[in-house]
C-alpha cells in the first residue's frame, strides 16, 4: 500500500496521524541521532524532512535517521535543491495560497526530471500559508502573503481550488515557529469543504493546541519547532493524537 493510500484510509476511518518535522539545519550534529531514536520509541507515523532554507545535506540527514529509526521519511522540500531520492516519499508542495509562480510551478519544473527518474512516491499537496502574528520563514523565503487568519472563506476557496486542480492533500501551515496556530474556525471550514485528507502544522506548542486542531478536523498533525526545543514532548503529543 502506498503512503498516500495509508493516509487516505486513516482519514476515512477517522484515525488521526502524527508527523514530526525535522529541519536538517536545526538538528545537525549529535542531536539528529537522538531525535531519530526518540521517534523510534514514540512512534509518530511519519518523519517529514525539509525547511525553508537548508544548508545541510538532506541525503545525509535521511541516512542518519534511517540508521536509528524505521519510521517512514517523507520529504517536505522548501526548494528543488532539497530533493533526495533516498526518502520514502515526497510531498510535492505547490504554494497555492501565494502568487509567486516559482513556488506554484517553477521549483517543480527544476525537480520533476529527477523525481520521475528516482521513482519515489510523489504526493501532490496544496500548501496554504495562514497568517500568524509574525513573519515566518516560509513567508519571507517564498515572498508571498499568507491568507488572513480571519478570512476562512478565502481559505476554503483556495483549498477547493487546490483539490479541483488535482492536489491529493491540503496542508494548512502557520509557519515554522509561528506565534499563533491556525484558528480552529479556519481548519473546520476547510475540512468541511474538501474531500482529500487535511494536514495542519505550525504554531502547535501545547496539548490544547493539538486537541483544538484535531477537533476542528485535521487528519495529520505536524509538529517541528516545538520538538526541536523540547523533544521529550514527542511522546505526549503522539499519545494524544493516536488516542483522539
Amino acid at each position: 500500500m502506498t503512503f498516500y493510500k495509508q493516509i487516505q484510509a486513516a482519514a476515512t476511518a477517522g484515525k488521526k496521524l502524527f508527523a514530526v518535522l525535522v529541519d536538517p539545519d536545526k538538528c545537525a550534529g549529535n542531536s539528529l541521532p537522538h531525535f531519530a531514536e526518540l521517534a523510534c520509541t514514540t512512534r509518530p507515523d511519519f518523519i517529514f524532512i525539509g525547511g525553508s532554507l537548508t544548508a545541510e545535506s538532506t541525503d545525509k540527514a535521511i541516512a542518519i535517521i534511517k540508521q536509528h529509526c524505521d519510521i517512514p521519511v517523507i520529504l517536505f522540500p522548501g526548494s528543488a535543491a532539497q530533493f533526495s531520492p533516498v526518502a520514502d516519499a515526497i510531498l510535492y508542495l505547490s504554494l497555492i495560497s501565494g502568487r509567486n509562480a516559482d513556488f506554484l510551478i517553477g521549483q517543480h519544473v527544476l525537480s520533476a526530471p529527477f523525481i520521475r527518474h528516482s521513482g519515489i512516491e510523489t504526493i501532490s499537496t496544496g500548501y496554504m500559508l495562514i497568517e500568524s502574528a509574525s513573519v515566518t520563514a516560509v513567508e519571507y523565503m517564498s515572498n508571498t502573503r499568507p491568507i488572513p487568519r480571519d478570512k476562512p472563506d478565502i481559505a476554503v476557496a483556495t483549498a477547493i481550488a487546490g483539490e479541483l486542480l488535482g492536489n491529493r492533500l491540503i496542508y494548512l501551515e502557520a509557519g515554522s515557529g509561528a506565534s499563533l496556530p491556525i484558528p480552529a474556525e479556519v481548519i473546520s471550514a476547510v475540512k468541511k469543504n474538501i474531500s482529500v485528507p487535511l494536514i495542519v502544522g505550525g504554531g502547535l506548542r501545547s496539548e490544547s493546541d493539538i486537541r483544538n486542531a484535531l477537533g476542528a478536523g485535521a487528519d495529520i498533525i505536524v509538529v517541528g519547532n516545538m520538538l526541536e526545543k523540547q523533544p521529550e514532548m514527542m511522546l505526549r503529543f503522539s499519545k494524544i493524537i493516536h488516542e483522539f
